[in-house]
């Protein structure tokens, strides 16, 4: 059975030791000592062998935690106090943080972060896809760590017992809304805006409201997806940028293309290019993005990517071509991971949110040595949470086994 690679690892007892027995019960106060950070941001400590995943919390702390939750195999604890710190614990800038879902290391120094996030995604390349961890290079920073994101969904929510409406961000640790009047990783300009939509708040509970800055120059359609950090965007293009050089491919298909951003960024540097998305209002903004753009040596199909990616590898010659793929974070489907294998493109760059399902989707691809896995560069695109962005350069190896 494959492997799911949204849980986090428990860290592994000793080969022949018996699985060890929690000696505490939910509701119990708990010290532990933080040896790990896993993905998704929870710490890692052990009781007596048993491991605990505790939140807000950094590597080499002594904490008090109260048990929440207990499994065969692991528990989890919320953080009732720091006993000794860390170093590179520093005072959060939101006083919404541990409340609210949306930031997961506002308590972590920043280059904490970056040296973190890389480990964990070594950790994940290695237990999820077999992969050497040396192949993830250092994550690149982001130049503003705080007030990057361009794009943020708020929801209302009736607040029966203080019978008020809350309006902003669901809360990490249950189904209700954490009433915010700003966000700390958000652009000041939608700031304002959030505190426009709290003036003119809408008529009941249950309404989300994306709030959103367009970027210079493209067509963005209300529900169409975009980066959400500009000050970033410029080292993600120059990172596919110089992969796709590299390989001398002539042709681009841009897969999930969204509004056309990768393929009119990179359509310079092939001779022809063809963009492949879903969502029929992204296509339209995708060719106006061309005109406004002056890049007239692609094109873009509006349907499942599926269903179009045999009939668009089969008018390219494979060893000529680079086929990028920017899916969901639920990753690739397997009918488009099998026709890769088997057409055999000299080239795939993956560009994903979720290094755990990236991993999964790489490791189909490798496998029997069809794909190498040359190099994974990530780049945090989202300072103080717990994902982060990569790219994945594949080069065609080898037949199919």
């Amino acid at each position: 059975m494959q492997e799911d690679p949204t849980v986090p690892a428990v860290p592994a007892a000793a080969p022949t030791a018996p699985r060890p027995v929690a000696p505490f019960k939910v509701g119990d106060r708990i010290r532990l000592t933080i040896v790990d950070l896993a993905f998704g941001g929870e710490g890692v400590g052990r009781v007596d062998d048993f491991v605990v995943f505790v939140s807000y919390v950094c590597p080499g702390e002594l904490v008090e935690a109260k048990v929440t939750e207990v499994r065969k195999s692991f528990a989890r604890a919320i953080l009732a106090r720091v006993i000794v710190p860390a170093p590179e614990r520093v005072v959060p800038r939101c006083t919404y943080f541990g409340e609210c879902g949306g930031c997961q290391y506002q308590h972590l120094d920043y280059a904490a972060q970056l040296r973190w996030k890389h480990k964990q995604i070594g950790d994940l390349f290695a237990r999820v896809g077999g992969f050497d961890a040396a192949v993830v290079r250092p994550v690149v920073p982001c130049p503003q760590p705080y007030a990057y994101r361009n794009r943020i969904l708020v929801r209302s929510q009736w607040n029966r017992p203080a019978r008020k409406l809350d309006l902003g961000y669901m809360r990490q640790d249950c189904g209700l809304v954490c009433d915010i009047t700003s966000c700390a990783i958000a652009e000041p300009a939608l700031n304002e805006a959030l505190l426009e939509w709290r003036r003119n708040p809408p008529p009941k509970g249950g309404i989300k409201a994306v709030l959103r800055i367009n970027p210079e120059g493209w067509e963005v359609p209300e529900h169409s997806f975009f980066q959400n950090n500009f000050f970033l965007l410029p080292e993600l293009v120059a990172t596919t940028r110089r992969l796709l050089r590299d390989s001398g491919s002539r042709h681009l298909v841009d897969a999930y293309c969204g509004v056309g951003f990768f393929g009119i960024e990179l359509g310079g540097d092939v001779d022809s290019f063809v963009g492949v998305e879903l969502d029929a209002h992204a296509i339209r903004a995708a060719r106006a993005n061309a005109r406004t753009h002056g890049r007239t040596n692609g094109e873009f199909v509006a349907g499942d990517t599926d269903a179009n990616l045999p009939g668009l590898l089969a008018r390219l010659d494979a060893s000529q071509t680079t086929v990028l793929l920017d899916p969901p974070r639920t990753g690739c489907h397997p009918p488009s991971i099998e026709l890769l294998r088997r057409v055999g493109p000299s080239q795939i760059l993956y560009v994903s949110c979720h290094p755990a399902t990236l991993a999964r989707d790489l490791k189909l691809l490798c496998d029997g040595g069809r794909f190498v896995l040359r190099e994974v560069q990530p780049l945090d695109m989202f300072p103080q949470t717990q994902h982060v962005e990569c790219v994945a350069d594949l080069r065609l190896a080898g037949s199919l086994p």
